[in-house]
């Protein structure tokens, strides 16, 4: 994959039509998962239609996977042409004011470029929570490339030990919002795309400890091998909301931007493993 991501971008896209081949009609990739995914999200939309989702998904993943190769060695004058954030003020106003800031984003577009770059357009430091993968050694690749322009990986387990070491200073603490929790820790379900969802209460659970203010971050597929990602301000002093409200909200943010563009939301993940009376 090292070798493979020195290829020019043009290259890569062509190895990226090969695959999606490969994935969508020979392998059929977890098709049987997205099939039913996306008819449980959008039991109003037609077949035609769902199939054509289907369709753009693959189209979109098989662009992610060369993409993430890319990582490898993509300097960061190029990932900064490629992957622009559209209203960095939004962020820097809390950070130059001395506050740190919760962002909320989602295996949505491509994130990972989202974790590469992070860094590499804020001053402060970036810590980015992530669930480790059964595999260590390719995990600890992984989140090394993630960190190549100075993001600080953290394991999900280690998260509440980080805050506390960095609550005296500003820093930008990155959560995916659409992590499923294992059967036994999960705690709420919320409404999400037409059906009860296991949710994690991290990032509300984090935000009213610290009253950090809470950002949710969009990523835009603008065309191919282009993003943009925009700030949207969820709430600003969190500690005093109601139970949930928070969970709610970056839950509801997300829905309304996989309905938008639902291509390109991780639909071959296992997402709904279990409803909430298999919790009882």
């Amino acid at each position: 994959m090292y070798a493979i991501s020195f290829l020019p971008f043009f290259i890569l896209y062509l190895f990226s039509d090969l695959l999606f081949i490969i994935l969508f009609y020979l392998v059929k990739y977890r098709r049987k998962v997205v099939r039913e995914n996306l008819y449980n999200a959008f039991p109003e939309k037609t077949n035609e239609e769902r199939y054509t989702i289907e369709k753009k998904y693959y189209q979109f993943l098989a662009d992610m996977i060369v993409e993430s190769i890319k990582m490898f060695t993509i300097s960061e004058k190029e990932m900064n042409s490629r992957f622009k954030y559209k209203n960095l003020h939004v962020l820097n106003r809390f950070l130059d004011a001395g506050r740190a800031v919760i962002a909320v984003t989602a295996h949505y577009a491509n994130w990972e470029w989202g974790s590469l770059s992070f860094a590499a357009n804020v001053k402060q430091p970036v810590l980015i929570v992530f669930k480790p993968l059964s595999d260590k050694k390719f995990g600890d690749k992984l989140n090394h490339i993630r960190a190549r322009f100075g993001s600080i990986m953290i394991a999900m387990k280690q998260t509440l030990r980080k805050v506390i070491e960095y609550k005296n200073n500003p820093h930008v603490l990155i959560l995916l919002g659409d992590q499923t929790p294992v059967r036994g820790e999960t705690q709420y379900f919320a409404s999400f795309l037409n059906q009860p969802t296991a949710v994690f209460l991290g990032v509300e659970k984090i935000a009213k400890l610290t009253n950090h203010p809470v950002l949710y971050f969009t990523i835009n597929r603008i065309k191919r091998g282009h993003y943009e990602t925009e700030a949207t301000v969820l709430f600003e002093n969190p500690k005093d909301l109601s139970d949930y409200e928070i969970t709610l909200a970056h839950t509801k943010k997300l829905e309304e931007v996989i309905t938008k563009k639902p291509e390109l939301w991780l639909w071959s993940h296992r997402r709904w493993k279990f409803k909430p009376e298999d919790t009882l």
